[in-house]
């Protein structure tokens, strides 16, 4: 095997004039693996899966009609878990469950805001 550096990019020969490009981050089954072996990379994306899926999710999560029961579980089935896919796999530091406990209060912040901002606006009509 040889290292070939061209123009920024690092790859290895492997013979049978095939290369491999070295890369720095990589997304495999939707987890994002680093070269450092830390779950920085990992946690940031599922934060913003997280967000999307919230986002998706708010005209149930705010509706009057489903119950909070329902809402919770709602929640905690579509939300939660895709935040959390795979992180039984990543090598956790404190700074990464801070930034999970951090998104996850937003978003209950965030649901009860746009919960009020709708009582108020059909107060108006």
């Amino acid at each position: 095997m040889n290292l070939v550096t061209s123009a920024g990019r690092t790859s290895v020969d492997i013979g049978a004039s095939a290369k491999v490009e070295l890369m720095d981050k990589y997304c495999y089954l939707g987890d994002i693996l680093s070269v450092d072996g830390d779950a920085d990379a990992a946690v940031e994306a599922r934060i913003r899966i997280g967000w999307n899926k919230f986002r998706q999710l708010v005209p149930l999560l705010t509706n009057k009609d489903v119950s909070l029961i329902m809402r919770g579980r709602l929640y905690s089935s579509c939300v939660q878990s895709s935040m959390l896919h795979g992180s039984e796999t990543w090598p956790v530091r404190k700074e990464n469950v801070v930034a999970l406990q951090r998104a996850e209060m937003r978003m209950v912040r965030c649901g009860v805001k746009l919960k009020d901002f709708q009582v108020r606006s059909s107060e108006r009509n």
